[in-house]
């Protein structure tokens, strides 16, 4: 997918906008609501701390950013669950730690129009044991070419792409 630096900073720029608005949204699946906070954004950005994203990807994420919040509110279903043990950074007595704690990880997949074609993301919700859900990452699905299996990052339809 081609895209020139000012798109790429038009795109982020109202992605990030977009976000920072939303605060929460309540999800049925859950019967509570899932925050949209720092964490989030950044995993857009960045695999780990260390670690960015290549424009590309994250320029496919921030398209798809405001359909987010909108699968949350609808899922009434969960596609996928995984829990880990890991070091996360968290507030211990007025003060930021690093501790062993439990991940949990859940996976909500839609089907939404967008453009005039449809699409399959994939939204995770992260929850630190012992701490609230919230928005971590959006997924887009790519279509594979049946001729060279290749994934297409666009539905051939270059005008709103």
């Amino acid at each position: 997918m081609q895209f020139s630096d000012e798109q790429f900073n038009q795109v982020k720029n109202d992605a990030e906008k977009f976000y920072f608005e939303i605060k929460s949204v309540h999800c049925p699946y859950f019967g509570e609501k899932v925050n949209f906070n720092r964490k989030g954004f950044d995993h857009i950005v960045s695999k780990s701390w260390n670690r960015g994203r290549s424009e590309a990807d994250q320029f496919s994420r921030f398209r798809y950013i405001s359909l987010a919040p909108e699968i949350i509110k609808q899922s009434r279903t969960l596609q996928g669950f995984r829990v880990t043990r890991k070091f996360e950074r968290v507030k211990v007595h007025n003060r930021w730690d690093t501790v062993m704690k439990n991940v949990y990880y859940f996976e909500l997949i839609a089907v939404v129009n967008f453009h005039n074609s449809q699409i399959r993301l994939k939204i995770i919700i992260k929850q630190i044991e012992g701490g609230e859900k919230f928005f971590f990452s959006i997924i887009p699905f790519w279509k594979i070419d049946k001729e060279t299996g290749e994934r297409i990052l666009y539905d051939n339809n270059l005008e709103h792409e």
